[in-house]
C-alpha cells in the first residue's frame, strides 16, 4: 500500500473543532479526540456512509479493507492526523505508513487507509502536508494507562493475565522477525501495547506504532556507524527499554532483532 495524495483537504480546522475528514474516497466524522503527542493527535471518529449517514458496515471501508474482521461494528474507528513541516516528517511518516502495510497478524495494529494531503502554510510561499492514517479503536487504553489505574487502586494483573498478554507480544513480534528480512519494532513498551478487556476471556493485547520499525539487521563496522546508530536510538527508542547495545554500540556489531527481546523482558517487568 503506497502513499496516496488525497485531492479531498481534510481541513485542520475541521479536526480540531469537530466536523467530518475524507481519507481518500471515505467520509468520517470527528467524535472527540483520544490523545496526542508530539506532532501527531489520535481521534474517534464514524464512518458515514453515503447511502445513509452516519452507519456501521454500509460505508466505503468495507469494500477497501480485506480483513472484514478489522471493521468495527458501530463503524467507529481510531485517526492518527500528523503535522508534516519538513520534507524529512514527510519521509518518516511514508516509512511508517509502508511498514505497518507489511504486517498482518491478530497483535499487530492494522492500518486501514491512510491519505497525505499538500496544506497551503501560512506563510507565502511555504507548503506543509498532514497525514491522516486510520486504524481499528480500542477504547479500554494501553497497558500503561490500564497499569497506572490498577496501580491507583492498589490492584494487579493476575500471574495468568500477565503471561497471556506476554505470549500475544511475543507472536506479534514473532511475526515481525519472521518476514523476510526481518523487521524490529524498536520501541516496544507498555506504552505502545492497546490492551482490550474481553468478558470470561484474557485481555487481547495489540502492539502499536511502527514509526520505529525497521529492518532489524544493522551491520556496525565503525565508530561513526556505531555513533550514528546511538543517535538514532536515541530518537526513536525509548530510554528505560532500550537495549544495551543500542546505548553503547561497539564499533564492529551486528545488531538484530535480539534489542526488541531485551524491551519486552522490560515491558514483562513492568507489568509484573
Amino acid at each position: 500500500m503506497g502513499c496516496t495524495f488525497s485531492g479531498l483537504n481534510a481541513l485542520y480546522d475541521a479536526v480540531n473543532g469537530g466536523g467530518d475528514v475524507w481519507i481518500n474516497e471515505n467520509r468520517f466524522r470527528v467524535v472527540r479526540q483520544l490523545g496526542e503527542g508530539g506532532f501527531a493527535y489520535v481521534f474517534l471518529v464514524k464512518e458515514i456512509s453515503s447511502e445513509s449517514g452516519v452507519g456501521a458496515g454500509s460505508g466505503g471501508l468495507a469494500k477497501k479493507v480485506k480483513d472484514p474482521s478489522h471493521l468495527s461494528d458501530d463503524g467507529t474507528y481510531a485517526m492518527k492526523k500528523v503535522l508534516i513541516q519538513t520534507n524529512e516528517q514527510l519521509e518518516l511518516v511514508r516509512e511508517e505508513i509502508r511498514v505497518s502495510s507489511l504486517f498482518s497478524h491478530p497483535n499487530l495494529l492494522p492500518l486501514l487507509d491512510h491519505a497525505i494531503i499538500a496544506v497551503k502554510a501560512t506563510q507565502e510561499g511555504s507548503w506543509k502536508h498532514e497525514a491522516y492514517l486510520l486504524f481499528p479503536v480500542h477504547l479500554d487504553g494501553t497497558l500503561m494507562d490500564n497499569s497506572n489505574a490498577m496501580k491507583a487502586k492498589k490492584e494487579f494483573f493476575s500471574t495468568l493475565d500477565v503471561l497471556q498478554i506476554f505470549r500475544q507480544l511475543c507472536a506479534g513480534l514473532k511475526h515481525m522477525h519472521s518476514l523476510d528480512p526481518p523487521y524490529a519494532h524498536n520501541d516496544v513498551k507498555p506504552g505502545n501495547v492497546l490492551l482490550t478487556h474481553r468478558k470470561g476471556q484474557p485481555p487481547l493485547a495489540i502492539l502499536m506504532d511502527f514509526g520505529s520499525a525497521r529492518t532489524a539487521r544493522r551491520q556496525v563496522r565503525s565508530r561513526s556507524e556505531a555513533l550514528q546508530l546511538q543517535e538514532w536510538a536515541s530518537e526513536h527508542c525509548s530510554a528505560p527499554f532500550r537495549a544495551p547495545e543500542l546505548w553503547d554500540c561497539p564499533s564492529h556489531a551486528d545488531i538484530d532483532e535480539r534489542t526488541d527481546v531485551w524491551s519486552l523482558g522490560c515491558t514483562l517487568y513492568a507489568i509484573l
